[in-house]
């Protein structure tokens, strides 16, 4: 394992923007990541994993420690459809070789973009799925202790884009493989509007593959997809949560929309324990951002109002100023407060 100085980290990430690590290691074993956290932990250094870099603000300062970028490879089949994956795998070809496969349960999350190893941290979903319908156990480093064992999935506390890696456990632990139990022969998941809206009027039953194709081009369509050159991809994905109020919370924002926007109806959606989601996205255009907005180097996306990006040249501070006016627009206009969906990394508070 060799520690370099100095590194840059804006390249690293899907936006673009961001200062340097002072200290950088390329981990690409169990060993190397427990070597690179006793070397921060004797050197008192402060310690952050990076993986895809595609749900991630840098600081312009950068990160004055050790930056551990998490490289563990490998795809293993030891079960009918039970894999196990290298944290440092990227998704989407994962997601492509177990379609291809035959295997379903990961269809619809094909084009999201970042490692393997992230997707248990946000417990990513899109259309209609989320990685904790399949995944089985996390194999972890425990950073204070340097121990390495497996978490199961009710360990892992799964709720709407959260576990504990990124709420009660956050920092405790470095995923390092990832097991997921898909099923063969599946039948493709068509549930979410835009799937059902795609495939209305299809003449034959969809296949996994078709599913995946489908996902992949609403995603370009929104900007949601990597695409090489096109400057939508600047981004960090989806920047707001869809918040997730109280029914009471919920008839109120109705009741002021009809006021404010009668033309506008505002869509809500069964979300968990009781309380009802709402689309950051409709709260965001109906405050009155469009598409295309610019601030500076930094603008919303001109597929996808969620999607903040750089338009060139954009510094971590001109993304952050843009953040915050659509937030505060948001909390004035709706009354209620948007949550990002990034990780940010260096800002002293956010």
């Amino acid at each position: 394992m060799n520690i370099r100085e100095n590194v840059g980290l804006a390249n690293l990430t899907t936006l673009r923007v961001g200062g340097p690590a002072r200290y950088f290691a390329d981990c690409t074993s169990d060993s190397d990541v427990q070597k690179a956290v006793a070397h921060a932990a004797h050197h008192n250094l402060p310690l952050f994993v990076l993986g895809g870099g595609s749900n991630l603000l840098i600081a312009d300062s950068g990160w004055p420690g050790l930056v551990l970028k998490i490289s563990i490879k490998g795809i293993e089949e030891t079960a009918r459809g039970f894999f196990r994956v290298g944290a440092g795998e990227d998704w989407d070809p994962f997601v492509a070789h177990a379609v291809k496969e035959n295997y379903g349960g990961i269809e619809c999350l094909s084009g999201i973009p970042g490692s393997v190893g992230g997707t248990p941290v946000q417990n990513v979903g899109a259309y209609g799925q989320e990685v904790s319908e399949t995944l089985e156990y996390v194999r972890v480093l425990e950073i204070a202790s340097g121990k390495i064992f497996e978490l199961n999935n009710a360990e892992c506390g799964f709720s709407y884009r959260n576990s504990i890696f990124n709420s009660t456990h956050r920092g405790r632990y470095i995923v390092l493989w990832v097991a997921y139990q898909l099923e063969r022969d599946a039948e493709p998941r068509i549930e979410y509007p835009d799937l059902k809206k795609y495939f209305f009027g299809s003449s034959t039953p969809p296949t996994l593959q078709d599913v995946r194709t489908a996902v992949r081009n609403i995603r370009q369509s929104k900007a949601m997809l990597i695409v090489e050159g096109d400057e939508d991809c600047r981004s960090a994905g989806s920047f707001f949560k869809n918040p997730q109020v109280t029914p009471a919370d919920a008839d109120r924002v109705e009741v002021l929309a009809r006021e404010k926007v009668p033309d506008r109806v505002l869509p809500r959606y069964p979300g968990q324990n009781g309380l009802v989601k709402l689309p950051a996205a409709w709260l965001v255009e109906q405050a009155g951002f469009h598409k295309g907005y610019a601030r500076g180097a930094a603008g919303i996306s001109r597929k996808h109002t969620l999607a903040l990006m750089n338009r060139g040249g954009a510094t971590a501070k001109d993304i952050i100023a843009l953040k915050d006016e659509v937030q505060q627009r948001v909390l004035e206009v709706w009354g209620i407060k948007l949550e990002p969906e990034p990780v940010f990394i260096g800002f002293d508070k956010i």
